[in-house]
């Protein structure tokens, strides 16, 4: 884990900050947030969005419901690339239907590396998301601001969001992943058999395909003592056939007590 430091501060860029405001009345707001430099030569920052009461915006995999975020970095300079880091999610059930997002407000950090290391990054970022309450409805966000810190140390805000994140396998105590992949009538039926103790209370698992062309359904899972199994569908957006790359498959356990995430697995 990230150790934080007190005395270490943000800036937060607040002038270009956007503020998507809908018929409704409800405000959504997105702030850059300037943090630290590595040895690597890489930034760190995050953006922090703020949703008015009751509402919410959604994960990477936001289940049936929701909305995927997109990220657009057309714009910016001396950035050569950019690694989002994800804090574990709230599960939400309405309507018979589950999606998986943040409610009030997230921090989502972000790893930037630099064409040119040391020198300062410009951002231009478009933030695409979906905000949800009664009903959901997409949003671009646009923010910007210029990465210069020349703090080495980290952030608290930044450093207390990556700590947020799900544990890895080792940090569970998982011992791998088993999957066996059948042909279904639209693409093909995964049954994925992870051996990992409970994560608390009732658990939900989102399986992600490794492709963005490729969708998943939400996956039903039973637990019996350490052994979870979880089964769900993969479908092409073109339909059809499609390659299935068993390492890329990426498998979230959502807990009560704590989140799992795992990475790949092995025929079974």
């Amino acid at each position: 884990m990230i150790k934080t430091l007190l005395f270490a501060t943000a800036t937060i860029f607040t002038v270009n900050a956007a503020h998507a405001d809908d018929t409704f009345g409800v405000p959504v707001t997105a702030e850059l947030i300037d943090g630290w430099q590595q040895a690597d030569g890489t930034r760190v920052g995050a953006i922090r969005i703020t949703l008015a009461d009751g509402w919410k915006t959604y994960w990477r995999a936001p289940g049936d419901a929701g909305i995927p975020p997109h990220f657009t970095w057309d714009g910016s300079s001396n950035l050569a690339g950019v690694s989002v880091g994800w804090p574990t999610p709230e599960v939400f059930v309405q309507n018979g239907m589950r999606s998986v997002g943040y409610s009030n407000q997230v921090t989502l950090p972000l790893t930037f590396a630099a064409q040119k290391t040391g020198q300062p990054v410009d951002i231009n970022l478009d933030l695409e998301i979906g905000v949800c309450k009664d009903i959901c409805v997409p949003k671009t966000l646009s923010i910007s601001g210029t990465l210069d810190s020349a703090e080495t140390s980290p952030v608290p805000t930044i450093a207390a969001a990556m700590a947020e994140r799900p544990y890895t396998a080792r940090e569970a105590g998982a011992r791998g992943v088993t999957c066996a992949i059948s042909p279904s009538k639209d693409g093909l039926n995964i049954t994925a058999t992870m051996t990992l103790p409970a994560t608390g209370g009732r658990e939900h698992v989102v399986i992600e395909a490794g492709r963005p062309d490729v969708w998943v359904s939400e996956a039903t899972s039973t637990r019996s003592g350490n052994t979870l199994t979880a089964q769900a569908e993969m479908i092409a957006g073109a339909g059809g056939a499609f390659a299935l790359d068993r390492s890329a498959i990426r498998f979230t356990v959502l807990g009560s007590s704590h989140a799992v995430d795992l990475q790949g697995c092995v025929p079974g």
